[in-house]
């Protein structure tokens, strides 16, 4: 699943390849992915010049002379820029732009493409937190005080800060020693300090290298990390690399963490030695 650090490659890359252009057509074989009626989608985009590519945690923000195009790869897909003849062998939609290029869409289980005249029209969008790697330690201390929920609930909650996925939240925790379960009120400043770095740290990583080697960029080229990115997220029954205790896959809600359970101790006070 595309997060934040893929999310960055892809706008950065759309915002230098595709500003400029216009769309001259626009042809949808998924209309479940529309937030509007297959029609009103396209005859809103046609003709539009893409002026501006940004994004916030997930979403994809492509500001046009039109109105706004929205995207989110959800459970994971593709944006591709390519022509006509050299199209992928599965694609939801394509635009076309004037210059005779295209942009393929594709969605491996579900994903959005949404029209908004204004900003303040979609909810989606509207409701997001602020994106992760935007938030200064302040922030991210103002964001934390006064809650009682589980840590990781709370770093997943896309209300709450935008664009951290159960795949990028898992290291993040176990460099600031923090057991998923841990409630936020039971944090001092210190691992609040830490956990803001340590999320600012993987995220900055991932994106430099171009993001997870099972997502691509919007020319194909697959990102540049893999398993051994990972210091505890996936690696159940192997060493954590600080103390050498088994790394375990434990439930945390409707997700699973991967923790070292001497690093990240849920009892502080009964695993103190």
């Amino acid at each position: 699943m595309p997060e934040l650090p893929e999310i960055t490659v892809l706008a950065r890359q759309m915002k230098t390849e595709l500003v400029g252009k216009t769309f001259t057509g626009i042809e949808v074989l998924q209309p479940k992915c529309l937030n509007v009626s297959k029609e009103t989608f396209v005859e809103a985009l046609t003709g539009a010049r893409l002026l501006d590519v940004t994004h916030r945690g997930k979403w994809l923000f492509v500001e046009t002379t039109q109105g706004w195009l929205l995207l989110n790869l959800g459970m994971g897909g593709d944006i591709l820029l390519t022509i006509r003849d050299a199209l992928p062998e599965k694609y939801r939609l394509i635009f076309d732009f004037d210059d005779g290029t295209c942009l393929a869409v594709n969605f491996w289980w579900f994903g959005y493409a949404h029209f908004a005249a204004e900003l303040t029209d979609h909810s989606p969008t509207a409701r997001l937190g602020p994106d992760a790697m935007s938030l200064t330690l302040d922030q991210f201390r103002e964001l934390l005080r006064g809650r009682r929920g589980g840590v990781k609930s709370f770093l997943l909650n896309q209300r709450r800060i935008a664009g951290i996925g159960n795949v990028y939240v898992q290291d993040p925790l176990f460099k600031a020693g923090i057991h998923p379960l841990r409630k936020i009120n039971a944090l001092d400043d210190d691992e609040i300090a830490a956990l803001w770095r340590a999320i600012q740290e993987t995220l900055q990583k991932s994106i430099d290298l171009g993001g997870s080697a099972w997502e691509r960029d919007l020319h194909g080229e697959k990102g540049r990390w893999d398993q051994s990115f990972f210091l505890v997220a996936y690696r159940e029954g192997q060493p954590c690399p600080v103390c050498g205790t088994p790394i375990e896959k434990i439930k945390t809600g409707s997700t699973s963490s991967f923790i070292c359970p001497r690093c990240q101790p849920l009892d502080m006070e009964t695993t103190e030695e």
